[in-house]
């Protein structure tokens, strides 16, 4: 996939032919998807190309909820637990992610409900942790908080500002970082995610914040108050570390930590479902963490 700064591609295309016919079945056909989807321009261009990188869905039927307006998976009045979903607070939308939602939906017999929160540079931080936080405050009771990438970073916000609200937490290659200490970020092995993106996305929803802030990088917060927490990371992404550096540091605060990698993979693997048996495979696991 192209870097929003730098317009380079991943090394591991496997070739660089484009997928002919309609969108690809197989696990070579999406990697050659995503290596082939420029990811350069203004925000909005971008938007549409990660929206094109998966299948066509049906949307997730909308409702507002907090005041913020949500996406929905699963029978009315079925448990509910909040979705936040990546895209380094530039991209993405409740229907990027519908796939995943409705496997873990299914599978966890849960409802889920996943916030469309505003996007960068439009709308700058903290307006993406303000609308989640409206919507973690409108749901009944304690909640499971499933997050990937910048999700991930969300919802431990959450989870540190509402101690007691959340009642377990799901991370899917986790945003938990920007200060420095990952040795992975400079990376060329992740086919989704690259550093040069990252710090620019950054940069669109952040400013100039200090990245020494908690909230800027979750892993210098408070993680004693977490709930039980899985953590899953992929063995060939740029943020592999930023999950590991966070199952150690909440582990050391007393957190309920469990890790699993999953070799080979690139960043925002389990988004696939229909096409890679390891995203499922993810999605069940995390199924599991949210039926808990």
């Amino acid at each position: 996939m192209a870097n929003a700064e730098s317009g380079t591609g991943s090394p591991l295309s496997p070739d660089s032919s484009p997928p002919s016919g309609g969108f690809p079945t197989t696990r070579d056909g999406l990697m050659r998807r995503i290596a082939d989807t420029d990811m350069s321009g203004p925000p909005e261009a971008i938007r549409t190309a990660f929206a094109s990188l998966f299948p066509p869905a049906p949307p997730l039927p909308r409702r507002t909820i907090g005041g913020v307006p949500c996406g929905v998976a699963g029978p009315e009045g079925a448990p509910p637990a909040l979705w936040l979903h990546g895209g380094g607070l530039v991209l993405g939308s409740p229907d990027t992610h519908a796939a995943a939602v409705r496997h873990v939906a299914r599978v966890a017999a849960c409802r889920i409900v996943v916030p469309d929160y505003p996007l960068a540079p439009e709308r700058p931080w903290p307006a993406q942790r303000d609308a989640c936080l409206a919507v973690l405050d409108a749901l009944p009771g304690a909640v499971p908080v499933i997050g990937d990438s910048v999700g991930g970073q969300l919802a431990l916000i959450l989870a540190m500002r509402r101690p007691g609200r959340v009642s377990g937490l799901a991370l899917i290659s986790p945003n938990t970082d920007r200060t420095g200490r990952s040795t992975t970020r400079e990376r060329t092995s992740d086919l989704m995610n690259d550093d040069a993106g990252d710090r620019g996305f950054a940069r669109m929803a952040f400013g100039d914040a200090d990245p020494r802030d908690v909230e800027v990088s979750p892993l210098l917060g408070d993680l004693s108050v977490l709930p039980p927490t899985l953590i899953l990371t992929a063995g060939a992404e740029i943020l592999q570390d930023d999950g590991l550096l966070l199952a150690r540091a909440a582990s050391l605060a007393g957190a309920d930590v469990t890790l699993r990698t999953w070799p080979g993979l690139w960043h925002l693997w389990p988004l696939w479902p229909d096409i890679l048996p390891e995203a499922r495979a993810a999605l069940d696991a995390v199924a599991d963490r949210v039926a808990r």
